[in-house]
């Protein structure tokens, strides 16, 4: 039984710091670029879309194509970087154990 109380306890400990990774995740902010950083976006912890910045020579007129194209490169470049920062969390909380089947993830 001893064993099992030590299980318990580790187990508890890992759902602690769980819920404390996912907390710093929500409050993380990602930057993506694209275009020579002629477009910005900021992804939260969440993967919602937070900011938008577009250099002004982008808002001329045809050249609408452009800005669609390199806003997706921009949100796909923090989306990979969100992505990172969840598995580097997740790496500290679960160690060794982070990525087996069955271990919780963000």
């Amino acid at each position: 039984m001893k064993d099992l109380g030590s299980l318990m306890k580790q187990a508890q400990a890992m759902q602690e710091k769980l819920q404390a990774a996912q907390t710093r995740l929500v409050a993380t902010e990602v930057d993506g670029q694209a275009g020579g950083d002629m477009v910005r976006i900021t992804l939260t912890g969440a993967g919602a879309l937070a900011r938008v910045v577009l250099d002004d020579s982008l808002l001329r007129s045809g050249e609408g194509e452009i800005v669609a194209d390199l806003l997706v490169a921009a949100h796909a470049d923090a989306k990979r970087k969100l992505e990172v920062k969840q598995a580097e969390m997740m790496r500290e909380v679960a160690g060794p154990l982070a990525g087996l089947p069955g271990m919780p993830s963000f």
